[in-house]
C-alpha cells in the first residue's frame, strides 16, 4: 500500500507541492492506466476515499485521525501558508448548501491541498481538539433540520463567538448569520435578541457596525415580533456606537430601510430615526425629517401606523424650531388619516408632543385635536382618548382641562360603546383630582350615578374599582350625601367582581366619613356579603376583617363580627377555612392573648369534636397558628391537650396533621413538656399502620430528639 501511494504521489506531483487527490482524479487515472493491477488498486482507493473524506479529500494519517474524532476537516488553497491553529477546521462548518455547491464547482477548476501539521503540534492535537468539539457541534446545529437544535445553538451564539475569537466572529460567524435569514420565525427572533448584546464579542464599540447587516436583514421579514426585536437590538447597538460610525453606517441603514420596496423595511425604519437623528449633520437631519414625513404619508397603513407610534420618540430628538413646523405638520397629517388604526396611535402622540411644546402652543395645537378625537366616528379612537385622558390633561394643563376637556370627558362617560365607558370610568378619580370639588359634583357625579346602574357589568366593575378614591376629593358632606348611596348599590350588585372592588377600598371611605357612619351604613351590607354564595366574595371579606376590626374596636367587633369569624371555620370551601384560621391569628395579634383566650380559644377548641374530619383538620391548623401568639403557658394548658387527644382519631389524615402540629409546637413549649408529653405521643404515632402517619411522625420525632439532645 505504501508503494502504491508513492506511485500516486509521483503521478500527481506538480511544482514541488502535493496536489489534492479527489475521487474523480483517481478514476481518471484508472482510465488512463494500462496496468490492470493499478486499476484495481485505484478502484479500491476510490472506496477508501469515500469512507474517509469530507468533501472529496484524501486524508493524511493525522488529519484522518482528526476527521474520525471530529467529523470535520479544513481544505485550504495553494496560496495559504502552512501551519495549524485550533480553530481552522471550523470555517468549513459555516458553508451553507449554496456555498457547498459553489465550492464543488470550484474544486473542479482549482488545485487544493491540505494543511499538514508541523511535528511540534502533532503531540498536542488531543488538547486542541477537545475544547473545539462542542463548539463544532453548536455550529453544526445552526444548519440542523431540527428547529429546536437550531434554536438552542442560536441562543448560545455568545459561546460560539468566544471560542472563535473576535476577528473570526466578525469575518465568519456574522456573515453566516447574515445569509441565514430564511429560517423559522422563532429562530430569527432568538437571533435578533442575541445580536443586540453581541458588541463585546466582535471587538467592542469600534466594530459594532459589523452587527448591522444581519439585523437589517431581520428588519425586512414578515413576522412582526422578529422585526420589533431587530429594531430593539438596533436601537441598543446604535445607542452605543460612536457618532462617526452612526453617520457612516447607521444612518445609511435607516435610509435603505426607509426606501425599501417591501413595506416591512419601511415599518422597521420608523423605529430607528430617534437613534440616527441626534448625531446626524445638519443637512442629513433635514433629509431625515423629509424621509419621516414621507413615511407618514406612505400608501401602506402599516407604515403610517408605525410612523404614528414612533412620532413621540422622534419628536423628542428634534430641535424646538423644527418641532413647531415640521413635526406638527406631520402630526396634523396623521390626525386626519382615513384609517382609524392610524388616528388612534396619533392619540399617544398628543400626550408626547404636549410635554415637548410650550403651554400656549399646546393649547393651540394639541387641545383641538383631543376634543375632535373625543367625538371621532371610530369608537377605537374614542376609547384611546378615554384611556389616555389623564396623560392628555397633564399635557394641556389644569386650566384648559377645566374649561375644554370636561365636556369631552362627560361625552366619553356617556358614550354608546361599553368599551369607551369602561376606559372612561376607570379614569374618573384621576380626572376629578384635576378639577375642584364643585366641578366634579356638578358635571362628573351625575355621570357616575348613571354608570353605577349601567347595563354592562364590566362598566360597573371598572367604576367600583376607583369610585372609593373620589371620597377624599369630594369631602365628607358630599361623600355622605352623594357617594354613599352609590357605594351601597354597588355592594349589592349581582356581579361578584363589582362587590369585591368595593370591599377592597373601604379604608379610603373610612378616612373621610368616620367609623361610626361607616358601621351604620356599610356594615349590614358587609355582613350580608359574608354569607355570599360566591366564595371569592367571602374570601375578600375575610381578608378585610382584621383592618375593619382595628378600626371598629374590640367592643363593636365582638357584637357584630365575632360570630362570622367562627362561622367561616366550617365553610365548605377550603380556601375560606384556611383564610379564616389565618384571620383568627391576626385578630389575636391585634387584640392580644387575653382577648383571644376569652373570645376565640373556647369556641375553636369546641369545634375539635366536629363529626367531619375536614373541619377537625382546620381546627388543628388554627391551633398551630394561634400557639405562637398565645405563648408557652397557654399553649401547654389549653391547646396541647386537645392536640394530644386528636392523635387517637380514627382518620389517618387527622393523625399525621397532629404530628405536624406537634412538630410546630416543639420550639414553643419547654423541654420538659417535649420530653414528657410530645415525645411519647410521637413514638406512638410512628407505630401507626398508616405509612403517611409514620412518615410525618418520624420527621417530628427527629425534631424532638434534636431538642432533647441539645437540652
Amino acid at each position: 500500500m505504501r508503494r502504491f501511494l508513492q506511485q500516486i504521489d509521483l503521478m500527481v506531483l506538480q511544482k514541488g507541492r502535493y496536489r489534492r487527490i479527489t475521487r474523480s482524479s483517481v478514476v481518471r487515472l484508472a482510465s488512463l492506466s494500462s496496468s490492470w493491477g493499478l486499476k484495481l488498486s485505484l478502484i479500491w482507493l476510490v472506496k477508501l476515499l469515500t469512507k474517509l473524506s469530507y468533501g472529496d479529500s484524501l486524508l493524511s494519517d493525522n488529519l484522518a485521525h482528526e476527521r474520525r474524532r471530529n467529523g470535520r476537516m479544513t481544505p485550504i488553497s495553494n496560496g495559504e501558508e502552512e501551519g495549524y491553529t485550533q480553530n481552522t477546521h471550523i470555517k468549513a462548518l459555516f458553508q451553507n448548501k449554496s456555498s457547498r455547491r459553489n465550492l464543488e464547482q470550484e474544486r473542479r477548476s482549482k488545485c487544493w491541498r491540505f494543511r499538514k501539521l508541523p511535528r511540534n503540534l502533532r503531540d498536542t492535537m488531543a488538547m486542541i481538539d477537545e475544547p473545539l468539539y462542542p463548539i463544532a457541534i453548536l455550529i453544526d446545529e445552526l444548519k440542523n433540520e431540527d428547529i429546536q437544535l437550531r434554536l438552542n445553538s442560536i441562543r448560545r451564539l455568545s459561546t460560539i463567538a468566544r471560542a472563535l475569537g473576535e476577528e473570526r466572529t466578525r469575518k465568519e460567524l456574522i456573515p453566516f448569520l447574515s445569509e441565514n435569514n430564511d429560517d423559522d420565525d422563532e429562530v430569527l427572533l432568538a437571533m435578533g435578541e442575541e445580536l443586540g448584546v453581541f458588541i463585546p464579542y466582535v471587538g467592542g464599540v469600534e466594530y459594532a457596525h459589523v452587527l448591522l447587516p444581519p439585523l437589517e436583514t431581520l428588519c425586512t421579514v414578515e413576522e412582526t415580533c422578529v422585526r420589533d426585536k431587530a429594531v430593539e437590538s438596533l436601537c441598543r447597538i446604535g445607542a452605543q456606537m460612536k457618532e462617526s460610525d452612526l453617520v457612516d453606517w447607521f444612518i445609511p441603514l435607516v435610509k435603505r430601510l426607509a426606501a425599501g420596496e417591501w413595506f416591512t423595511a419601511r415599518v422597521s425604519s420608523c423605529g430607528l430615526f430617534h437613534i440616527a437623528y441626534p448625531s446626524a449633520p445638519e443637512m442629513i437631519k433635514t433629509e431625515l425629517r423629509q424621509i419621516y414625513s414621507q413615511l407618514c404619508q406612505d400608501d401602506m397603513p402599516m407604515v403610517r401606523r408605525s410612523a404614528a407610534s414612533n412620532l413621540g420618540k422622534f419628536a423628542a430628538t428634534v430641535e424646538s424650531a423644527h418641532l413647531k413646523t415640521d413635526i406638527m405638520s406631520i402630526f396634523e397629517d396623521l390626525t386626519q388619516d382615513d384609517q382609524d388604526s392610524v388616528r388612534l396611535l396619533a392619540v399617544e402622540g398628543c400626550a408626547a408632543l404636549g410635554k415637548l411644546l410650550e403651554s400656549q402652543d399646546c393649547v393651540a395645537h394639541i387641545l383641538p385635536v383631543i376634543v375632535n378625537f373625543s367625538q371621532d366616528k371610530s369608537w377605537r379612537v374614542r376609547y384611546m382618548v378615554a384611556n389616555q385622558l389623564y396623560e392628555l390633561c397633564e399635557a394641556v394643563g389644569p386650566d384648559p382641562t377645566r374649561s375644554d376637556l370636561v365636556p369631552a370627558y362627560v361625552r366619553l362617560l356617556r358614550d354608546n360603546e361599553a368599551e369607551v365607558r369602561i376606559a372612561a370610568a376607570g379614569k374618573v378619580t384621576k380626572f376629578c383630582r384635576i378639577l375642584n370639588p364643585q366641578l366634579a359634583i356638578q358635571h362628573i357625579l351625575p355621570c357616575v350615578k348613571e354608570l353605577s346602574s349601567d347595563s354592562s357589568q364590566h362598566v360597573r366593575s371598572a367604576l367600583a374599582s376607583v369610585i372609593m378614591g373620589m371620597a377624599p376629593v369630594l369631602g365628607k358632606d358630599a361623600t355622605i350625601e352623594q357617594l354613599l348611596p352609590i357605594f351601597l348599590s354597588l355592594l349589592k350588585d349581582e356581579f361578584p367582581d363589582v362587590r369585591l372592588n368595593i370591599i377592597s377600598k373601604l379604608d379610603q371611605v373610612n378616612q373621610v366619613i368616620g367609623i361610626d357612619l361607616l358601621s351604620q351604613s356599610l356594615l349590614p351590607a358587609i355582613v350580608e356579603l359574608a354569607e355570599d354564595r360566591h366564595w371569592r366574595v367571602r374570601l375578600a371579606i375575610i381578608e378585610y376583617i382584621p383592618l375593619l376590626a382595628s378600626q371598629l374596636g374590640v367592643g363593636f367587633f365582638d357584637d357584630k363580627l365575632g360570630a362570622l369569624c367562627m362561622q367561616w371555620l366550617e365553610d365548605k370551601v377550603y380556601s375560606i377555612r384556611d383564610a379564616a384560621a389565618n384571620n383568627l391569628k391576626r385578630l389575636a395579634e391585634e387584640f392580644g392573648p387575653d382577648w383571644a383566650m376569652q373570645h376565640i380559644i373556647p369556641q375553636v377548641l369546641a369545634m375539635i369534636n366536629n363529626p367531619h374530619y375536614l373541619y377537625r383538620m382546620t381546627i388543628l391548623h388554627a391551633i398551630s397558628l394561634l400557639a405562637p401568639v398565645m405563648g408557652a403557658e397557654l399553649t401547654c394548658s389549653k391547646l396541647l391537650p386537645v392536640v394530644i387527644n386528636a392523635s387517637k382519631d380514627r382518620v389517618p389524615n387527622i393523625k399525621f396533621n397532629v404530628a405536624k402540629v406537634l412538630q410546630s409546637l416543639i420550639p414553643i413549649v419547654d423541654h420538659s413538656v417535649v420530653e414528657q408529653t410530645i415525645h411519647p405521643c410521637l413514638v406512638e404515632l410512628t407505630e401507626d399502620p398508616d405509612v403517611d402517619v409514620r412518615f410525618f411522625a418520624s420527621q417530628a420525632l427527629q425534631a424532638s430528639d434534636q431538642v432533647m439532645m441539645s437540652s
